[in-house]
């Protein structure tokens, strides 16, 4: 894939085809999770550059109109937010990553994966290695808000949630990707 280097973007990584994981993460009585859209895990969808591997991902996300990037880490307790979707990519370092709550599945994740979090989704860091770091982003019109599973937040985030629109692409392989095949 090189769409004119995606559209001047400085990726200089190669998309693979990734091991992909669909699951369906349901309420839990804390946390909403989505019953609806996936968790969308990638693994090894992406071979990174030595030199600044995370602006491969920058120029990938915002080639496909997922936008407001941030670089760091996942916080290390339950979050999830109700007014947008999420995406991971993992550039540096490895993450066990726990998804829907105490009782979701843990994922480890390392360079080249991507997890695409749907609004509700429950996320938190179980510990790292490496100097452990991910691009997040966003679809375009989304802004995330912090909802950490306290009394009182919902019913407010079960209104949001439903109303998140869906993103108008995948956020690695545009509008032949996966995510619209398991979002649909």
């Amino acid at each position: 894939m090189d769409q004119d280097n995606l559209q001047a973007g400085r990726f200089a990584g190669e998309l693979l085809a990734p091991n992909l994981i669909a699951q369906i993460l349901s309420d839990d009585g804390t946390y909403p999770n989505n019953a609806t859209l996936p968790l969308l895990v990638y693994q090894a969808a992406v071979r990174l550059p030595q030199a600044d591997p995370a602006a491969t991902f920058e120029a990938l996300f915002r080639a496909h109109s997922w936008g407001g990037s941030w670089r760091n880490g996942v916080y290390g307790f339950h979050h999830y937010h109700s007014t947008a979707h999420e995406v991971l990519g993992v550039y540096r370092g490895s993450a066990r990553l726990q998804l829907g709550g105490e009782e979701g599945p843990v994922f480890e994740v390392q360079p080249g994966d991507v997890v695409i979090i749907p609004a509700g989704v429950a996320h938190k860091n179980l510990g790292t290695r490496g100097g452990f770091g991910v691009v997040g982003a966003y679809p375009a019109g989304q802004r995330p808000d912090m909802n950490d599973g306290r009394p009182g937040e919902r019913p407010r985030a079960d209104r949001e949630i439903v109303q998140v629109t869906l993103p108008a692409a995948d956020p690695l392989y545009g509008e032949q990707g996966p995510l619209l095949e398991h979002w649909s």
